[in-house]
């Protein structure tokens, strides 16, 4: 079966990122980092609700108690939907100011994942934090330009995670006790021009990957090896997740910033959010933060 992408919300995202679906609420949560926001697409009306955010918003995860966890700019917060209430938790990364939060996950033990960058794009001050449900936030020295998509085998033990300036997608030994990445590998290499964004994990443990300038998504066997590219009709794609009732639809989100005029004319979807059906493979569940 071909996939077939449809867009589903023409929000004209400026960085549309972060993609979590919500099974308990049929909603579809994704931020827009640079007009700092959270939106939420209900589905399958695609009516949408914004909420706006005091910095730009680099990923958002669910909460066990409700409500939404966030990696900020100005750090780690709690986000109550109901009033919109921001809270702050912790700024782990005051001291590089240059640097925000970008692509964050929880994994199955509950625990909130965020990477920095140098908003700049140029330096390699980018490292890993792990927020924990008492509150306490360990940090990874990574020394990567742009850290970016997260994920987790079904059993926990790899842990994959992006460095997009380096066109590189890494498989790390996870030590899901303790919440600990170990020895790093290789997982898979982009083009030339091609730079790999957010990503998710499907049940069967393959990855799929958002490519930034690549207007596609590239899905790895869970060796690496590709088992397919899957066009999409917008040049920056930056995520992804599953999600629907049945966790088949891949929800993909997009971004517009700096295209120029004509390309936005042969693209006028991106920024948009589209779904993917007919991928033949599904997604599970998302873990909520236990803080």
């Amino acid at each position: 079966m071909t996939p077939k992408v449809t867009c589903i919300a023409d929000v004209k995202a400026t960085l549309g990122e972060g993609p979590v679906w919500c099974e308990r609420t049929q909603r579809l949560f994704f931020v827009d980092i640079k007009a700092p926001a959270i939106h939420a697409l209900s589905w399958p009306a695609c009516t949408l609700e914004t909420w706006k955010m005091p910095s730009a918003v680099g990923a958002i995860a669910l909460r066990e108690r409700g409500g939404l966890v966030a990696a900020l700019k100005s750090g780690f917060a709690f986000v109550d939907l109901a009033s919109g209430a921001v809270t702050p938790i912790a700024d782990p990364d005051a001291d590089n100011p240059h640097n925000r939060f970008n692509d964050g996950k929880v994994d199955a033990a509950g625990r909130f994942w965020a990477g920095t960058m140098d908003d700049g794009e140029t330096q390699a001050t980018g490292d890993l934090f792990r927020l924990d449900p008492d509150l306490s936030v360990t940090r990874f020295p990574f020394g990567f330009v742009v850290t970016n998509g997260l994920g987790w085998t079904r059993d926990q033990r790899t842990m994959f995670f992006t460095d997009s300036a380096g066109r590189t997608i890494h498989a790390m030994a996870f030590d899901a006790a303790s919440g600990t990445p170990g020895a790093r590998r290789i997982l898979a290499q982009t083009p030339e021009g091609h730079y790999p964004d957010g990503l998710c994990v499907a049940a069967d443990d393959s990855i799929i990957s958002a490519e930034w300038a690549g207007s596609r998504l590239t899905h790895y066997a869970p060796d690496g090896a590709i088992l397919r590219h899957i066009a999409i009709p917008a040049p920056l794609v930056t995520s992804c997740c599953f999600g629907g009732p049945d966790l088949d639809i891949l929800f993909v989100t997009s971004a517009r910033i700096g295209l120029d005029a004509a390309t936005l004319a042969r693209f006028p979807q991106s920024g948009g959010v589209l779904a993917v059906t007919g991928l033949g493979v599904r997604g599970l569940a998302s873990p909520r933060f236990k803080g």
